[in-house]
């Protein structure tokens, strides 16, 4: 029996009446209960294990005990009533335990819970914060954010999923770069191949990413874009504006004022395109999402999947990314959690400052470096 606004108002109310918030006494009854509210018989029924063992999960490396893991739907964490659950170090634990899980095991959602709200992340995707806040009373009119809690494979609704926004803003993109590559193939009407419309949809995410972002001045890209679609030739501006972004210094008057310079090489060649009016559309409905909402560690996966060219072709594009779960996955453990040990444990000024100098001559090798996920 599926959850109703009945059953989690029940729990609501039970948890207001009964649980004190104590993490050691009182975390199992509220999980079990949370579970019945969703309709299972109980979270052991359901088939999760509290405490579950996860070997070098620890913080010295050592055996670790998630709260609750249930396989392929949930792992969750729990706190004691009133702690901040935005500390770095209770994101910290609770993703070692989920890197550490199992691959076959490892559910797609974590759950962090002070018994008053639950942060919910998608590590996978969004790591860096919560995809939703929700608290203990909204629970019944939130409950489309907890469908992974339900035995139904119905995709959960957040407030806060930057990646459905990146899916909608890489798709987009995709086919925008689709649509130069086929008619860059009609060779008597383009003047420009495979290889040069990736570049130029490579730069116009660049730009969207840097007008939202503050690196460039306020919807200039975006206002470059309005001017083609009312009659400007794209050519002219937004070649323009790429080739003022590769100018050093900061471009001092006219259409540009105020471009600084973008190093790193995506500006260093310039082939501008004079785009047709169904692209420019697309363009802009790009440009006026908010980029800085836009996650640019899995814009690249989504990009390429968007993609109808075959893996040979998109290998020899160089159109092939990591996907940030995996990085993290040997990233945090090889590199992050050593350097967030030595931080923690330097507790004289002389210590940081000689730290802060080791720290700054480290360097990392990243033989295949492509999107640059990694770094």
């Amino acid at each position: 029996m599926p959850a109703t606004p009945e059953s989690l108002q029940k729990f609501v109310t039970y948890c207001q009446q009964h649980i004190t918030g104590d993490e050691k006494g009182q975390a199992q009854v509220f999980l079990d209960r949370f579970f019945r509210a969703f309709g299972h018989d109980g979270a052991l029924e359901a088939g999760a294990t509290y405490e579950e063992r996860i070997e070098k999960s620890s913080k010295k490396g050592q055996m670790g005990f998630a709260d609750l893991v249930w396989k392929k739907h949930v792992l969750i964490e729990m706190k004691k009533r009133g702690e901040d659950l935005t500390k770095r170090e209770h994101r910290t634990q609770t993703e070692r335990y989920y890197i550490r899980l199992k691959k076959d095991d490892r559910p797609r959602y974590v759950m962090m819970c002070n018994f008053d709200e639950f942060h919910i992340y998608d590590f996978d995707l969004q790591p860096d914060q919560p995809v939703d806040i929700i608290s203990l009373k909204q629970l019944p009119a939130r409950s489309p954010a907890f469908a992974f809690m339900e035995s139904t494979s119905r995709r959960p609704i957040f407030k806060n999923n930057q990646v459905e926004i990146t899916e909608k803003a890489a798709s987009r993109m995709g086919m925008l770069l689709e649509m130069l590559i086929e008619r860059g193939k009609e060779r008597k009407f383009a003047k420009f191949n495979q290889f040069q419309a990736q570049r130029f949809v490579l730069q116009c995410v660049l730009a969207m990413f840097a007008e939202d972002r503050g690196l460039l001045p306020p919807a200039l890209f975006t206002r470059c874009v309005k001017d083609c679609l009312e009659g400007a030739s794209s050519y002219d501006v937004l070649g323009g504006l790429f080739q003022a972004m590769n100018q050093q210094g900061v471009t001092p008057a006219g259409r540009y004022e105020g471009v600084e310079y973008f190093n790193g090489g995506l500006f260093s060649e310039i082939h501008p395109i004079e785009l047709q009016q169904g692209e420019l559309k697309i363009l802009e409905v790009c440009a006026e999402q908010n980029w800085s909402q836009v996650r640019p560690s899995i814009f690249g996966n989504i990009f390429e999947s968007a993609l109808k060219t075959d893996k040979k072709q998109r290998r020899a594009y160089g159109i092939h990314f990591t996907t940030e779960g995996d990085i993290r996955r040997i990233v945090l453990p090889t590199i992050s959690y050593y350097w967030e040990e030595r931080i923690n444990a330097a507790n004289t000024v002389a210590k940081l400052q000689n730290l802060h100098q080791e720290l700054g001559r480290y360097r990392v090798l990243d033989p295949a470096c492509g999107s640059g996920n990694f770094l």
